[in-house]
């Protein structure tokens, strides 16, 4: 189920408890293994999990191109739910342009396993597009994946 009109969202099922997904989510120590399919890496990554709390992930491309993800936490919900954007930066400071709200569930479903569901909320059509272009579904998708497989290790 889509959040709002311009929403893209990915949904995966893995053999690993919601609560260890969340766990890999919550580190930042660890957005280095995970947080961007390759050959992109994380540089820096913060998270003051709280509502307000920066959310911060510099993001470094093969040519040396960086991509700063700056924001904040609007709810979180241990084991179950993030949520955050980018149209503020810490303090509550007006990003000059949001691109996203991002709402990240993670569900139990028995047997040790769960469903991660995750949206990526935008302000206007042409932002979905453009999101949607860059390779969302994909790339996103990647990434749960590397998620997964990081939460298995726990």
């Amino acid at each position: 189920m889509t959040h709002a009109a311009y929403a893209l969202q990915i949904v995966r099922e893995f053999d690993v408890p919601a609560e260890k997904l969340y766990k890999v989510w919550t580190t930042p120590e660890r957005f280095g293994e995970w947080f961007c399919p390759l050959p992109w890496k994380v540089t820096q990554a913060r998270a003051d999990l709280r509502p307000g709390g920066e959310s911060f992930v510099l993001m470094q491309g093969p040519e040396g191109e960086t991509v700063p993800n700056a924001g904040v936490y609007l709810e979180v919900v241990p084991n179950k739910k993030i949520v955050f954007t980018d149209a503020y930066t810490a303090g509550w400071v007006p990003s000059a342009k949001p691109f996203m709200t991002g709402i990240i569930e993670f569900e139990d479903i028995g047997g040790g396993r769960s469903r991660y569901t995750a949206t990526s909320v935008h302000w206007s059509e042409e932002d979905m597009i453009a999101h949607r272009d860059l390779g969302f579904e994909q790339g996103w998708g990647v990434v749960a994946d590397q998620m997964a497989e990081i939460a298995k290790k726990m």
